[in-house]
């Protein structure tokens, strides 16, 4: 198949053309559906307009155009910014999600003027210029937040608007701040290491690469220089059939996690060769197209391999899953680009284990899968199953993790990847670290899942699999189960399970997950309740059964995968 410019915008069609019916009469809303979010009901189809602007925006800077949108959009900002209109998006406050939103409109302004400003009356641009300017006057989150008010003045300036340069330099100022080397930032205050820093720090950082090149070049070269850098680790995340990891928070954001490639093309950095960044793209796109992430009518869900609203964010709203157009900004490419001609190469020979110092976990990378050993760090915050999300003491892109439905009964838990505790009837596992140390070839932590009980568990990197031990120290006596990874039990995948004394196995037609324990524990197989895993509607997972008992108990448990 040629994969060249038109396959992208054919992909984009198929995502956006389904919109056009769902917009207001003056069109600066987009109503995606009925479910709620944290923020006021008012600007989540502000969102849907804004976020659709992701994938518009490369398309028309790169000299193409789908019937329709441009004019839907022009309307929409002459009226969601004219404080007379019935379709007005209202003021600013404090941590305000439209701040998250005018970041892509600030996105367009930078790069399609010509589409979304010159078209505008002298009143609407007026309107929209103070629009955006009343958003400097308000706090943004300490995070990759800080790199909106960076977007909305840059656009302001080079449209000769008035505009706020202190919070430019601020928002680069805080942005250096959070680097930790080898390309690795942290998105503000936190430990964990996900999807904000590819689809979120770096993805703002090439737009400022490219669009400041010579009004900063030392500090564009710098960015620049980073995304190299991050590329050679990030990549690991990524396995030959192209799925990334799935891991960390706002997966519903699906196909962003290229979104990092796509703007290394953007911004002109010499990461891979072009056929090799293609093949990670194009494979990316290609598997998620295989998997049902539209309604019946052709709107992106919240979900992630399927619609699943129990896996999402108090932030994810029906047009959230529109962040994932970010991985569109290719298109901004000219048709002339080399990486239009270029081959979908494989990837490039990897380590089958690689150490990410700075992401504090230890890949292993067997071409068909990828699989991440973690520590459990956590700087707590208050989002949905964020435990979950980042505490395991695995992810992978094949199997994906399961987030629970109650801690009352173990099916409804569905602790996959973890060791849980059962006491006094309900379900226990770790929340978070209380001590980790991360090294090339183990990972040690130290964690509690209910007072009077402490943890010591090491995890140990094998051929196929890897090797948990536990120490723990309890006051009372329970129940422990050790769990692998949930195998897909989607009808027409065979799925089935076998064993013996010390292990037992869940394999299909495309998988398998193994546990063993050769210290005394029971083997048991458990279907875990329908659509709690993020991969599959209806899974299987191996685990061992250990009895606690008051005092010390050490166990051994091995995963194979």
């Amino acid at each position: 198949m040629n994969y060249d410019k038109e396959y992208f915008v054919k992909l984009l069609e198929k995502l956006v053309l389904p919109l056009k019916q769902h917009y207001s009469p003056k069109g600066a809303n987009l109503y995606l559906g009925h479910t709620g979010a944290a923020y006021e009901d008012r600007t989540i189809p502000m969102e849907g307009f804004s976020r659709v602007l992701w994938g518009l925006v490369p398309l028309w800077a790169g000299g193409g155009n789908i019937d329709g949108f441009s004019e839907i959009y022009a309307s929409g900002l002459t009226a969601g910014t004219d404080p007379s209109s019935d379709e007005y998006w209202g003021g600013f406050r404090k941590g305000d999600q439209k701040f998250v939103e005018i970041a892509a409109i600030s996105y367009g302004l930078l790069l399609a003027p010509d589409k979304l400003w010159e078209p505008l009356s002298d009143t609407a641009k007026e309107n929209l210029s103070a629009y955006l300017r009343l958003s400097n006057n308000y706090e943004v989150s300490d995070n990759n937040w800080r790199m909106f008010p960076v977007l909305v003045n840059l656009a302001l300036k080079s449209l000769n608007q008035p505009y706020d340069q202190h919070l430019i330099d601020y928002g680069l100022e805080r942005l250096d701040s959070f680097y930790l080397g080898n390309g690795w930032y942290k998105d503000g205050v936190t430990e964990q290491r996900d999807y904000y820093i590819p689809f979120a720090l770096h993805f703002y950082s090439l737009i400022y690469a490219k669009v400041c090149a010579n009004d900063d070049p030392e500090r564009c070269a710098l960015f620049k220089e980073r995304a190299e850098e991050f590329a050679k680790e990030y990549i690991y995340w990524f396995d030959s059939k192209g799925r990334a990891l799935v891991y960390g928070r706002s997966l519903t954001y699906r196909f962003a996690q290229a979104a990092f490639w796509s703007a290394c093309l953007y911004a002109d950095v010499d990461v891979f060769s072009y056929g090799i960044v293609k093949g990670i793209i194009v494979r990316h796109f290609e598997e998620w197209f295989q998997n049902p992430i539209t309604d019946n009518g052709g709107v992106l869900t919240i979900g992630y391999r399927y619609p699943n609203l129990h896996m999402s964010e108090s932030y994810n709203s029906p047009g959230s899953p529109y962040w994932s157009l970010k991985a569109f900004i290719l298109l901004a490419l000219p048709d002339e680009h080399p990486f239009w001609q270029a081959e979908a190469d494989p990837l490039p020979q990897l380590n089958k284990n690689k150490f990410l110092k700075e992401a504090q976990m230890i890949i292993q990378h067997d071409g068909d899968k990828v699989t991440a050993l973690t520590p459990g760090r956590l700087h707590y915050n208050i989002h949905v199953h964020v435990s979950e999300k980042y505490c395991k003491f695995a992810y992978s892109s094949e199997f994906g993790f399961s987030v629970p439905r109650s801690n009352k009964f173990f099916n409804h838990a569905a602790p996959d990847s973890t060791l849980s505790f059962e006491i006094d009837g309900y379900i226990f596992t770790r929340r978070l670290s209380l001590k980790t140390n991360v090294e090339e070839d183990k990972i040690l932590s130290l964690w509690s899942p209910f007072k009077g009980i402490m943890v010591e568990t090491t995890l140990i990197p094998i051929e196929g699999g890897h090797i948990r031990r536990h120490k723990i120290t309890s006051d009372y006596d329970c129940i422990a189960r050790d769990a692998g990874f949930s195998v897909s039990c989607v009808e027409g995948t065979d799925c089935t399970s076998y064993g013996d004394d010390n292990s037992v196995t869940v394999k299909n037609n495309f998988s398998f997950c193994t546990v063993e324990s050769g210290t005394g524990g029971k083997p048991e197989v458990v279907s875990f309740h329908p659509n709690t895993s993020l991969a599959y509607q209806k899974t299987a997972t191996p685990l061992v059964v250990y009895d606690i008992k008051k005092g010390a108990t050490e166990f051994e448990t091995i995963v194979k995968y």
